[in-house]
């Protein structure tokens, strides 16, 4: 066999589509024999697989692309697979092409028709799939505005893409729901907002209720970071997401720099899910109450939650 063609099969996780065998000088009785002899195991209509017996994920996907053809990219829920947003694919294939074409339908595979699928695909990366900033709007779209904090936190924490281009990405999509909100969120992350639950404490229990700004993600002792550092008063307030300190050895690591904090003259404060989902008024009050003890001489204010008793009085703005 032709060395290129060796390379090209090993790039697509074994696959060769009919085409690609003949145009690298095979004929095409050889592609049969290698099929009709089992060497090469037909997936899709002139797509081969040729290494039997391999079946993952990432070359059912590959093998979907090279039957459709180009252009086409795996979309959604697939796409954030690859792009490492979420931690499984899900049942079905989701993929995506330009609207001036009509594939047949596949079985298990979602195929969306979109005005600007090639515009959205990234130019380089293989599997083709949905650029990353455009997979996290797709991921949003019809889930509580908590998702898109994630995504976004993550697509950032992870390095594969910025505060910047999810803006580019999100002004070229106008009819994004909560369009308006998104724009929040990414501003939020680019100020060292790491997961839902630290959006709702720096929105719902410290701004909403005027206690002073703190310092998002600040260098800690030893090579740690703290949520959200107080220097006039030396507090770190730590929120606990469901998922982001869950386990015991998170707990032993949170425990070891909250000690350290100590040594240092920091009282360090954890706030969980509950306490920013459920009742941040409350977390609110017990906060104004720990700053005041601490020399903070300004006063907390209620906000619009029916029943907010912080500060005593005035309304927030």
């Amino acid at each position: 066999m032709d060395p290129r063609l060796q390379a090209l099969i090993s790039g697509q996780q074994g696959l060769v589509t009919r085409q690609q065998a003949l145009a690298a000088g095979l004929s095409a009785k050889a592609v049969r024999w290698r099929v009709e002899s089992g060497r090469w195991v037909r997936l899709h209509p002139g797509v081969y697989l040729t290494t039997p017996g391999r079946n993952d994920w990432h070359t059912i996907a590959a093998a979907l692309l090279l039957h459709l053809g180009v252009p086409s990219a795996l979309s959604s829920r697939s796409a954030a697979y690859l792009w490492g947003l979420v931690p499984s694919p899900g049942p079905l294939l989701h993929c995506v092409v330009p609207t001036s074409r009509r594939p047949d339908p596949v079985e298990g595979v979602v195929i969306t028709r979109a005005r600007h699928a090639l515009e959205r695909t990234h130019e380089t990366a293989w599997p083709h799939r949905i650029t990353v900033e455009h997979t996290v709007f797709d991921l949003a779209v019809g889930h509580p505005v908590d998702t898109a904090v994630g995504l976004i936190a993550l697509a950032c924490q992870k390095r594969l893409s910025t505060p910047r281009n999810l803006r580019v990405a999100l002004d070229s999509r106008p009819t994004q729901p909560s369009r308006r909100v998104l724009y929040e969120v990414i501003g939020d992350v680019a100020g060292g907002v790491e997961s839902s639950a630290e959006r709702r404490y720096v929105r719902d229990v410290e701004q909403a209720h005027g206690l002073p700004a703190g310092r998002r993600q600040e260098p800690g002792p030893r090579e740690t970071r703290r949520d959200n550092a107080y220097d006039e008063v030396k507090v770190v307030v730590e929120i606990d997401g469901r998922a982001g300190h869950a386990g015991w050895r998170a707990q032993q690591r949170d425990g070891h720099r909250d000690r350290r904090s100590a040594a240092e003259s920091w009282l360090t404060v954890r706030g969980y899910w509950s306490d920013v989902h459920d009742t941040p008024c409350s977390f609110a009050r017990e906060l104004e109450a720990i700053f005041r003890s601490r020399g903070w001489r300004g006063r907390g204010r209620r906000c619009r939650r029916p029943g907010c008793d912080v500060g005593g009085t005035g309304v927030e703005g």
